[in-house]
């Protein structure tokens, strides 16, 4: 299988990589040197699409992307948010739309953001009663690019992705440094659910929709038990055996990012039902088993 992956070098694209047992894996980057010291050598690297044969590939999967809470929402940064999704699908499209043999799967990437705030009732990917926000905007506008892709000969899916939970880098790293001082706690009323996924079911997930044929469309990559931040908060404290104590105010979040801390003091009540219905299998369905793997060694 010849397989070609744009954000390769983040942190859910260097995950799948380790797992990928392909006749060939090509990466698209914007630098070939940062490549090399985190890819391992036999990966291939370009920095142009143009450097690449569409018609020898069986699988795109595409997760690149600016990271959406790095930086305040000027409105700079929501144009490259929006440009560094959108521009590379859009150009990803065309190069399949091209090929006389097109590859035959086009996994893209998406955030369960696409559903805007939610309250605590469970939506799966049927769920239409969106809240239409910037999250939103970026995650349909992806999406209705992506889904472009789709034909008779190339099948598209849309990973839906909750908060990766890893124990190098992404929302937990930032999380850990006052917990293990027992400093951490809730934030705000502590009642916004968190939809989480442990990285390496991220990575089971996304080779099951390189291999499953029968998964297309919207796929919520998260775990089947999501929690409140109050329950995130007190899970993260006892396996690190740290008091939970303190409180975040929500107006210190938003002096501190501004509109982005929409995406902490919301959330969503995400299930990934297509992929229970389809018979995946969690690793780590529960987020204490989670956390207790990735922070075996942080108490």
């Amino acid at each position: 299988m010849n397989i070609l992956i744009t954000g390769g070098s983040g942190l859910i694209g260097q995950a799948l990589i380790e797992h990928l047992n392909a006749k060939r894996i090509i990466v698209l980057t914007r630098s070939i040197e940062l490549s090399k010291k985190l890819l391992p050598r036999h990966i291939e690297l370009v920095t142009s699409l143009n450097d690449i044969n569409f018609n020898d590939l069986d699988v795109v999967v595409n997760l690149a992307g600016e990271a959406i809470v790095d930086k305040r929402w000027t409105c700079k940064q929501k144009q490259i948010i929006c440009q560094s999704r959108w521009q590379i699908t859009q150009d990803l499209v065309d190069k399949i739309q091209q090929a006389i043999k097109p590859p035959h799967s086009f996994i893209s990437g998406s955030a369960i953001g696409f559903y805007g705030r939610q309250g605590s009732l469970p939506i799966d990917e049927s769920h239409q009663n969106i809240h239409n926000e910037f999250s939103h905007h970026v995650c349909q506008k992806w999406e209705a690019i992506a889904q472009q892709a789709q034909s008779e000969d190339t099948r598209v899916c849309l990973i839906r992705t909750g908060i990766v939970l890893a124990n190098n880098g992404g929302a937990l790293q930032k999380m850990l440094p006052p917990f293990k001082l027992g400093l951490g706690g809730p934030i705000a009323s502590g009642k916004q659910f968190m939809s989480w996924i442990h990285i390496d079911d991220m990575v089971a997930i996304l080779l099951a929709t390189i291999y499953q044929t029968e998964l297309s469309g919207p796929i919520n990559a998260t775990a089947p038990m999501p929690v409140t931040n109050k329950e995130f908060s007190q899970t993260l404290s006892a396996v690190l055996s740290r008091p939970c104590l303190f409180k975040v105010p929500a107006f210190i979040l938003r002096l501190l990012l501004g509109e982005s801390a929409d995406l902490v003091l919301y959330g969503q009540n995400v299930l990934p039902n297509k992929l229970l219905h389809n018979s995946f299998k969690f690793q780590y369905p529960t987020l204490q088993i989670a956390l207790k793997q990735l922070l075996i060694n942080h108490k």
